[in-house]
């Protein structure tokens, strides 16, 4: 006779933490990220922007990953007519591994987890935060390049621009690697250059597919990086 099995309830997701709910938690963030977060970024790289997005509504901001700086870059430099009702899409596994880490990370950028394993307790977060009109900033590629070189686009970014009717505001950042390669903890001596172009936004078309539409957000963060390689020489 086999022994009865007693069902186990279904994990509940947890919400996201109040930094970004909270009035006084957004002022403070901004405190943080204009007043000390971009003067430190300014003293460490040579930062070059190009470009300037019309802000209106929610939208999902997207950029190629190659370095830690590539978070602190976007918080700082971006409008803060963007900036402030910004969210920043982090690593659970890595960001919110610790009860510190993840205040620091809420706090500073703003950030929700990301799961990147096949148990996504989180999934929701994102469309709720759209529907809430937060704008989101997404890494596509999932992970920094171990190598400087731009990886393929998962769907999700796209998947929700389609699913939610909002554009996308793609990004290409150049020099970050050389500035800050992946297992450094500081950015290398010498105040080394570093660029993110802002493009133009895409808006899902009728009847587009998540597909048809990642690849044309990949090919538009795309072609504003290697503009930036080519002007860098």
């Amino acid at each position: 006779m086999s022994a009865e099995v007693t069902p186990q309830p279904a994990p509940v997701p947890k919400r996201q933490p109040a930094w970004l709910e909270s009035r006084l938690g957004g002022l403070l963030r901004i405190v943080i990220q204009r007043g000390v977060l971009k003067p430190l970024v300014r003293s460490l790289i040579r930062v070059e922007v190009v470009g300037r997005p019309a802000v209106a509504g929610p939208m999902v901001v997207v950029a190629n990953h190659s370095s830690h700086l590539d978070a602190p870059l976007m918080v700082t430099f971006l409008p803060l007519a963007l900036t402030r009702r910004l969210a920043v899409g982090a690593a659970a596994d890595y960001f919110f591994d610790s009860k510190k880490r993840a205040i620091l990370t809420g706090l500073v950028f703003n950030a929700f987890p990301i799961d990147r394993g096949k148990d996504r307790p989180m999934r929701g977060t994102s469309g709720r935060l759209l529907d809430d009109g937060f704008s989101l900033l997404v890494f596509p590629e999932g992970t920094r390049s171990r190598d400087g070189l731009m990886g393929g686009f998962q769907p999700g970014a796209a998947a929700l621009c389609v699913s939610k009717g909002v554009p996308c505001l793609p990004i290409g950042i150049t020099g970050a690697y050389d500035a800050m390669p992946r297992g450094r903890n500081w950015p290398r001596p010498g105040r080394l250059p570093v660029r993110f172009a802002i493009g133009a936004p895409l808006t899902p078309r009728p009847g587009e597919s998540v597909a048809a539409f990642a690849a044309r957000m990949q090919a538009a963060v795309t072609a504003l990086h290697d503009q930036g390689v080519r002007d860098a020489g």
